[in-house]
């Protein structure tokens, strides 16, 4: 009986032990005397397993089952430790400490507070992005949000930046230069970028004013660092777009990572106005492997194979356009279709070798292959009408104002070598730290284009020509390019501290040469940045180069028509590099508010560009001149305000003011006057000179802003919005009216909700066939929240008065995408 009394009365401690425990959430900012967030600060209860680090930021966050009280150690080297006792009488703690450095000097340690920008470089952690709203499904989705850079195209991976174009963007993946299809001409064609997020590590963005190591684009530079994984790891996800799966492994020697994807955007395309059987399929694989010989030598393998498919059968369309006192109707019946093949592969092996400590040698091979074909045939019967403002739907339709058709036929074939051998060096020493590298380049492109479209307006086939039945538009290419390029640079960093702050400059120099028009462009580049001792936290950059873009195929692709008006392509070899001379200012102020850490960034930018390639848009697909024929300039400021707005989660607001114009050399019109009588009067040559360029947009605000249930941070909200100026457009070989006018602006708001399942504490992962499962994250995504109509390209017809009328084309409506994503251990 007795026995039985202690056994019930110890079941009864144990059970009052256990009920007096509180699970307490601990979080808060780890800082030192200047304010700054102390980055791998140690944070952890003491006599317990239970601990963590802080970020850049200073922010840790903690969870553990309190009984009475519990003891916090903060503790970094180089700074004085500090203890806080707690007590669970909260279920949320918010605890911000202040470590005082030590007061003696310690030999050989470095004190690191939060990291201050010396460059034009903007950094960024993309794993923390995971589930930002995304129908892209690449990085750049979240490239959009950053200050200089817009899109006006959800369905495409392509970016402007400053008044550039797709093609002034490079793109760097550890190192190696990537490339893009050479023929994709809509977001729909696109599939996936190069890039897979699975992979990423870091990711670092310039709009501007970057370093010579990096190559001849006169827009942008976006660095990608794959990681390199340290154990096993690996995650699925599936979503109503596509899926994905990555895994990575790792041992002493060896690591590899494997990705996976495949999209599909038919579910998206269906709320276009074009009814349509779409069946666009995009499949990607990418690898990662590397190998320590020994301890001096690395060998490291990048590996992709990329296929496109798109399918398009489209039936019938129905577009409202126009104001609302005067509102027309573009109806079209389709035949035919579309199908399209793109397929590319890259293989880039890297021979690492570090002889001395501080020095890095690499030996660099790769080699790039694209297979693009794209066919159409598409035909179409289209009535313009008037819209009633009726109630009823069913008598909206007014009277006929016109009707055509046109045929559209493509036999577009693009063959394309690029392969590439290069050295790259890299040596800090006493203060500096140099880089250099060359290469040579090899690249064979064939080309064979064959494209055509016939438009009948009215009975009249368009243009009307009382001899001929003339083509709208037609072209013809088969050319074959094979030539050489070879690159050399050399740059070095110093950095010095003073009474007044620390500097930081950069200087480079580039070299590349071109053997298709014998052409060698030198491009000097320099940096400078002062962090001064202030008791505010500011710091203040200026960079300035000149910056060559050689024409890489697309740019030089000259036209001639003959007698007949048959329109063939001629590559141009006595084409220049397009020449931008860049001007960048900017600082930063980091602050803190409500207790969190925030920096607010302005930079104000000049371009200054000649030898210019003039270029029009449609969709993506950049259509150049084949000529330097236009001059340009832009000028700007970028606003951008980064922080926490609620604890450990980072989000952004920003504000973009640009002025872009060209000037295209010699281009004129002729001007009439005419009497009562349709006389003519007088005649005047018009010069139009600096016009709108055709990427100018004016304004640009954006936004990413995250947060989470205060008393469940495993409910996560993301919402991104963007709200930019409308692109510059006119009709077709229309010198007077060629960016006469401006489409509507650009409006759209995603947003996502997440619940992560993590294992552990979540009890639903406490099941056996979970127990290789990490995290889940259930999320749910609604693309355009507010159903904006946003207006992509447009299509030019013509009615019985002989107006041109420009016919938006739309881009996708509200949608819903539901996404699960695993990651297992």
């Amino acid at each position: 009986m007795k026995n039985r009394l202690f056994i019930l009365l110890g079941i009864l401690l144990i059970t009052g032990s256990l009920s007096a425990q509180t699970k307490v959430r601990v979080y808060g900012y780890v800082i030192d005397t200047n304010n700054r967030g102390i980055e791998f600060a140690n944070v952890f209860f003491q006599n317990t397993t239970v601990g963590t680090t802080t970020n850049q930021n200073g922010y840790y966050e903690l969870t553990m089952n309190v009984k009475d009280s519990a003891t916090l150690v903060y503790s970094m080297l180089g700074y004085q430790t500090i203890k806080h006792t707690i007590h669970p009488h909260q279920q949320i703690v918010q605890i911000s400490v202040e470590l005082p450095a030590l007061s003696k000097q310690m030999e050989g340690v470095n004190i690191l507070g939060q990291r201050r920008q010396t460059s034009t470089l903007d950094m960024l952690d993309p794993g923390k992005f995971r589930v930002m709203p995304n129908a892209a499904g690449g990085i750049e989705s979240l490239l959009i949000t950053f200050a200089g850079v817009s899109s006006n195209n959800e369905l495409s991976s392509q970016y402007n930046v400053r008044g550039g174009n797709f093609d002034e963007n490079a793109v760097y993946v550890n190192g190696i230069e990537v490339y893009r299809p050479l023929l994709i001409r809509s977001g729909q064609q696109e599939g996936l970028s190069f890039i897979n997020p699975d992979m990423v590590q870091n990711v670092a963005f310039s709009a501007g004013g970057y370093d010579a190591k990096y190559g001849d684009k006169m827009s942008s530079v976006l660095d990608i660092q794959y990681k390199k994984p340290t154990e096993f790891e690996a995650s699925v996800s599936a979503s109503l777009l596509g899926a994905s799966a990555y895994v990575g492994t790792a041992n002493a020697r060896f690591t590899q990572m494997h990705g996976f994807r495949y999209k599909t955007s038919a579910y998206l395309l269906g709320t276009l106005d074009t009814k349509a059987e779409y069946n666009p399929a995009f499949f990607d694989y990418q690898t990662y492997l590397t190998y320590q010989l020994s301890p001096k030598f690395e060998l490291t393998f990048l590996g992709n194979f990329s296929q496109n498919s798109y399918q398009f059968v489209p039936q019938t369309r129905e577009t409202t356009f126009g104001t609302y006192t005067d509102a027309r109707k573009l109806t079209v019946y389709f035949d035919g279709q579309e199908q399209d093949l793109f397929r590319t592969s890259f293989g880039a092996l890297t021979l690492n070798y570090r002889p001395v400590k501080g020095m890095k040698l690499s030996l660099l091979g790769s080699s790039f292959y694209t297979n693009e074909n794209e066919t159409y045939d598409i035909s179409g019967e289209y009535v313009i009408s008037e819209v009633k403002a009726d109630p009823d739907p069913t008598k909206q339709t007014g009277a006929s104002l016109g009707v055509g058709s046109y045929q559209q036929h493509a036999r577009n074939r693009l063959n394309a070598y690029v392969n590439n051998f290069s050295h790259l060096g890299e040596y800090d020493i006493a203060g500096h730290k140099m880089k250099w590298g060359m290469s040579i380049q090899n690249e064979r492109i064939s080309d064979n284009k064959s494209e055509w479209e016939r438009r009948d307006s009215a009975g009249y086939s368009l243009p009307i020509s009382d001899k001929l039945v003339n083509l709208y538009y037609n072209l013809k290419s088969d050319t074959v390019l094979s030539s050489w390029r070879s690159t050399a640079f050399y740059q070095d960093t110093y950095k010095w501290n003073t009474d007044g702050g620390a500097f930081s400059v950069t200087g480079g120099l580039r070299a590349n040469y071109w053997t298709f028009n014998r052409e060698l462009l030198v491009s000097p580049r320099f940096a400078i940045s002062y962090l001064p001792h202030w008791k505010r936290d500011f710091s203040f950059r200026f960079a300035t180069g000149l910056y060559y873009q050689a024409p890489f195929y697309k740019e030089m692709r000259d036209t001639v028509t003959d007698a007949l008006g048959n329109v063939k392509v001629q590559l141009n070899n006595h084409i220049k590099a397009q020449r931008s001379l860049h001007f960048v200012l900017g600082g930063d102020h980091y602050f803190r508010a409500w207790g969190r850490p925030f920096k607010f960034t302005t930079e104000a930018y000049l371009k200054l560009a000649d030898r210019v390639i003039s270029y029009s848009v449609d969709n993506v697909q950049i259509v150049y001149s084949g000529k330097n024929d236009a001059k340009a300039y832009t000028a700007g400021m970028d606003f951008k305000l980064y922080g926490e707005l609620v604890p450990g989660a980072d989000s952004w607001i920003n504000l973009s003011l640009m002025n872009s114009k060209q000037d295209i050399i010699g281009d004129s019109y002729i001007n009439h006057t005419y009497d009562a009588n349709g006389n003519v009067l007088t005649t005047k040559r018009v010069y139009p000179g600096w016009v709108p360029s055709p990427s100018e947009q004016r304004y640009t605000f954006s936004m990413l802003f995250q947060d989470y249930l205060p008393n469940n941070p495993k409910y996560k909200m993301q919402l991104k919005f963007i709200f930019s100026d409308g692109l510059p457009f006119g009709p077709p070989n229309n010198i007077e009216y060629r960016t006469a006018f401006r489409s509507p602006a650009y409006r759209r708001v995603d947003i996502g909700a997440s619940r992560v399942l993590v294992s552990g504490t979540d009890k639903m992962m406490n099941k056996s066939w979970l127990k290789h499962v990490k995290n889940i994250w259930l999320n749910v995504e609604v693309f355009n929240l507010l159903d904006f109509e946003n207006v992509n390209s447009y299509y030019w017809v013509t009615d019985v008065s002989n107006h041109k009328l420009a016919v938006p084309n739309y881009l996708t409506g509200r949608q819903l995408n539901l996404k699960v994503m695993v990651d297992l251990k």
